[in-house]
């Protein structure tokens, strides 16, 4: 099997079995798309430098294993924002519509300031060898490295891990530090798990995150919590890091069900 989630030909991306998620083979990890749309915004043009600085990502139903078609349109052009939506369609229906927000990235010379977070953890080594993580030998969670900071496997409430994608998202490319905290983002429901995996199912319906800057190198924190309500909702959230300090972060609406429940 190739060793990548997508291989691209123009604007569609045929997805592999590496892209698939915990709750059904034949679905997408949330974290795979999200990766994908991170790369299209990235990849889009300006008129001057910018950078992502947010990138919601609504999960209109089901990503299939299957050939998705990515579509990009301007909302909004600027000398100071550019705003755009990808959609990503399967068979001509919709998956995925999402909302990047790009701003112009100048540096500054700013005052002295308390608005930079040092790290609270250890960052791991670049070159540290493979650490799979979530015991998982198949699916999209085969190809990241993951270390704990904080918490512990098995054990529900907040955690902090450090992920890593060690298989390429996109075939013969590099996966950049922004594909990389939007896919790890979307781990932020399973790292902080309350409720008991083998009985419920919490899948996020969306995704939100928030940079104040560009991430750096190959692994993310993911400092993550989740809340859960009475009427089968949630909400998990976490901040992001690198090893420079933390730099984001990110919020997704969890819908909870028993397994089994139709």
């Amino acid at each position: 099997m190739s060793d990548y989630v997508f291989s691209l030909d123009g604007t569609r991306a045929a997805a592999t079995p590496f892209s698939a998620g915990p709750w059904d083979p034949t679905m997408q990890h949330g974290g795979a798309p999200s990766a994908l749309v991170a790369r299209a915004a990235e990849r889009f043009p300006s008129a001057r430098p910018m950078r992502v600085a947010r990138i919601t990502v609504d999960l209109m139903r089901p990503v299939p294993v299957a050939t998705l078609d990515i579509e990009t349109e301007v909302l909004r052009e600027g000398r100071k924002l550019q705003l755009l939506q990808i959609r990503l369609l399967s068979e001509g229906k919709e998956c995925v519509r999402a909302s990047v927000l790009k701003l112009r990235d100048e540096p500054q010379d700013l005052p002295d300031h308390d608005g930079f977070r040092p790290l609270a953890f250890e960052a791991p080594p670049e070159d540290e060898p493979r650490r799979p993580g979530f015991g998982s030998s198949q699916g999209f969670g085969s190809g990241m490295s993951a270390k704990i900071a904080r918490g512990e496997w098995g054990k529900p409430g907040p955690a902090a891990v450090w992920f890593r994608a060690d298989r390429a998202i996109v075939e013969g490319e590099a996966t950049t530090p922004v594909m990389r905290a939007a896919l790890t983002a979307d781990f932020c429901n399973g790292v902080s798990a309350v409720l008991d995996f083998q009985q419920w199912t919490f899948i996020n319906a969306d995704l939100s995150v928030s940079f104040s800057r560009d991430p750096v190198g190959s692994w993310i924190l993911l400092d993550a919590e989740t809340w859960v309500g009475d009427s089968g909702g949630g909400l998990a959230f976490a901040r992001l890091a690198d090893r420079k300090g933390y730099f984001g972060r990110a919020v997704q609406s969890v819908l909870i069900d028993r397994r089994g429940q139709a």
